[in-house]
C-alpha cells in the first residue's frame, strides 16, 4: 500500500514504514509497527547459558548462608 507523501510527512512516517492494519467499522486503521530483531543462538551460547545460571545459583547459596549466620 502507498500512501501519499503528504500524509507520511504529516504523521512522521518514512518511506517503506511498516504499518499494522486494523479493520474497524469505520474503516482501516493504520498504525505504525514495532519490529524487534530476534538473536538465534548457537548451541555453544545456549550451553553458555547454562554455565552462568549454575554459576549464579553457586553465588545466591553463598548468600543465603551468610545470611543465616
Amino acid at each position: 500500500m502507498t500512501l501519499p507523501a503528504k500524509l507520511r510527512k504529516r504523521y512522521g512516517l518514512e518511506q517503506n514504514d511498516e504499518l499494522i492494519v486494523e479493520e474497524t467499522a469505520e474503516g482501516f486503521l493504520l498504525r505504525p509497527a514495532v519490529t524487534v530483531p530476534i538473536e538465534m543462538y548457537t548451541e555453544e551460547r545456549i550451553r553458555e547459558f547454562g554455565e552462568d545460571d549454575e554459576a549464579l545459583g553457586r553465588v545466591l547459596k553463598k548468600r543465603r548462608r551468610r545470611k543465616q549466620k
